[in-house]
């Protein structure tokens, strides 16, 4: 079962580099000022209306008793959100990292989350289907990628393991854009291609 604490950043989804984050002024005005509990709570309502179930707000702001994450608003060095549901049956997640704060991305959530109960109300199901798109399915929890297809190579390929391994590691390491999750999933995959093939391991980096 997936965690609030810590950050549960979903397989496959691109991180955004920390300077590549925006401030999250945009979400205040003279008078309101953003809050991680404001958006927390303004998070779980647009969620609940938009009829989503199960609902888990992953952070990496520790969780007070009753699971929700505490209304901090100190800085943390990975501010990114992800929130898992369900919806009509299906396991889903929607993570953002774009902003420098865990409020700014808690909102930013919100908002998007908010147009897609607008979509719900007026849409069509077709429109609704393309909107959800942008959701990432969760795999079974006892599903795993094969090697080869965390690698990329054809199912006949038997190269060079030790040399693949570090061109997909340049793009899947953190300070490439990538996330430990994706870097784990390769070592798990080149460990089990070197199984296969019958390559030693030798050193990975």
């Amino acid at each position: 079962m997936t965690e609030a604490y810590p950050l549960r950043w979903p397989d496959g989804e691109p991180r955004t580099p920390a300077h590549g984050r925006k401030r999250d002024n945009k979400f205040h005005d003279r008078n309101d000022r953003l809050s991680v509990g404001k958006a927390r709570d303004q998070l779980l309502r647009e969620s609940r209306l938009a009829g989503f179930t199960d609902i888990i707000v992953s952070s990496n702001v520790p969780t007070r008793t009753d699971g929700l994450l505490y209304a901090d608003n100190k800085r943390i060095e990975d501010p990114g959100i992800a929130v898992y549901f369900k919806f009509k049956g299906k396991s889903l997640v929607m993570a953002r990292d774009d902003y420098i704060s865990v409020a700014g991305n808690l909102r930013e959530l919100a908002l998007a989350i908010q147009g897609m109960r607008q979509m719900l109300r007026h849409g069509s199901d077709r429109m609704i289907e393309q909107a959800f798109t942008g959701f990432i399915a969760i795999a079974p929890p006892d599903w795993k990628k094969p090697w080869r297809q965390v690698c990329g190579v054809k199912p006949d390929w038997n190269g060079d393991l030790k040399a693949l391994y570090r061109e997909k590691a340049r793009e899947r390491h953190p300070d490439a854009g990538g996330s430990d999750t994706l870097m784990a999933e390769l070592n798990v995959a080149y460990e089990e291609g070197c199984q296969e093939l019958g390559q030693s391991r030798g050193t990975q980096h």
